[in-house]
């Protein structure tokens, strides 16, 4: 267990490798995404965790198969995404953004796309 999962469970005094053991139970088919985690724990010793969508950033460089996002957004573009793959991301997204259409989290992730550098067709 790396920082900053270990020292967080270490001073709580809970047993951090029951944490690992039920995060790799439930995102064995989502290997290698970067998966945010909230973690919430409680008096008794136990604790709960609510696994997050990946990053919009991640899933846009996975979709325009960039490594990273360009330095100078407003000057170089490194890369482009669809719509149709807007969309699908916004379907992914959809649960943990403050939106209440797909509309409006394909705009939002246009914005997203935009600052990273990609164009959006």
């Amino acid at each position: 267990m790396a920082p900053p999962v270990g020292p967080a469970f270490g001073q709580r005094g809970l047993n951090g490798m029951e944490f690992v053991k039920q995060f790799n139970g439930k995102t064995q088919k989502s290997t290698g995404k970067l998966l945010p985690v909230v973690v919430t724990f409680f008096g008794d010793k136990s604790f709960t965790f609510i696994i997050k969508s990946p990053p919009a950033s991640a899933l846009l460089k996975e979709a325009a198969a960039i490594p990273k996002g360009s330095p100078e957004s407003n000057k170089t573009k490194v890369g482009n995404v669809t719509r149709a793959q807007l969309e699908e991301i916004a379907k992914i997204k959809m649960e943990d953004l403050n939106c209440s259409s797909v509309d409006s989290a394909v705009s939002m992730l246009a914005g997203t796309a935009r600052s990273m550098g990609l164009r959006v067709e």
